[in-house]
């Protein structure tokens, strides 16, 4: 099983959306939650090539985007690949 990190905030409607797909895809993740962790923005926007908004998503340590570009991969058949 793929390691998922999701960097969120708790009322970003994107974000509830990237892990509800997650959830309907039966995969666990690690939520990062920035209004409960705000020291660990830095972190994010690093890992995230500078990208700033919410979410950011990771699986297996690469960076797949935001909320869109998940659904993007779903859509076009490759999260299943990449989540297995």
């Amino acid at each position: 099983m793929a390691k998922i990190v999701i960097y969120s905030t708790t009322v970003c409607p994107y974000c509830v959306r990237a892990k509800q797909l997650l959830t309907r895809k039966g995969v666990n993740y690690e939520e990062i939650n920035l209004d409960k962790q705000p020291e660990r923005r830095d972190e994010m926007v690093q890992k995230a090539g500078g990208r700033r908004t919410v979410p950011q998503i990771f699986i297996d340590g690469r960076h797949i985007g935001g909320c869109d570009d998940l659904h993007a991969l779903d859509k076009d058949g490759q999260l299943d690949g990449l989540l297995a």
